[in-house]
């Protein structure tokens, strides 16, 4: 079977290809990456490649080894602390990353996964921030409750805490 190359119009053989120690890991891999994520993943690693030369097939697949893992456990370890990672997290700091590039060139190429990391931890770290944040709320509400003696009613209380909610979204 006859591939082309879609940036270049090269054509090679899929037996070349999987040949390769290095294609055959890569395409390995990738096949085991959510579909969802393929495009953006394909940006990313972009920011690895060298500005006078192509990014060797070994690399990519050590770069995309080294991703799929985290994907798969929906979680990364970032500085001794487990942050959650959904397939949605990653998405969002992928195209996080695309966007900082976007308006401000980052340094390429990228070294490592470092960056990423942190824009997942900053996503992370938001999550908490807002659930914290909605604890206090009905903790407060609770304690109005209690002090004035007055009950409050279930619609009162879903309506606090979805005004709370509307509230950190902005």
């Amino acid at each position: 079977m006859k591939l082309t190359c879609p940036s270049c119009g090269a054509l090679m053989s899929l037996d070349i290809v999987v040949a390769h120690d290095g294609a055959r890991e890569a395409v390995q891999i990738a096949l085991q990456l959510p579909a969802p994520l393929g495009k953006l993943l394909i940006q990313y690693i972009a920011l690895f490649r060298p500005k006078t030369r192509q990014l060797s097939l070994d690399r990519l697949a050590t770069l995309l080894g080294e991703l799929l893992p985290q994907i798969k456990d929906a979680q990364i370890n970032r500085d001794g602390r487990i942050w959650p990672a959904p397939q949605e997290v990653w998405a969002a700091a992928l195209e996080e990353i695309q966007n900082r590039h976007a308006k401000k060139p980052l340094s390429l190429p990228l070294k490592s996964h470092g960056y990423l990391l942190e824009i997942i931890v900053g996503i992370g770290e938001k999550a908490v921030a807002k659930a914290e944040a909605m604890r206090e709320e009905q903790r407060q509400h609770r304690a109005e409750g209690q002090r004035t003696g007055a009950p409050i009613s279930a619609a009162d209380a879903a309506g606090k805490v979805a005004a709370a909610r509307a509230a950190l979204r902005k």
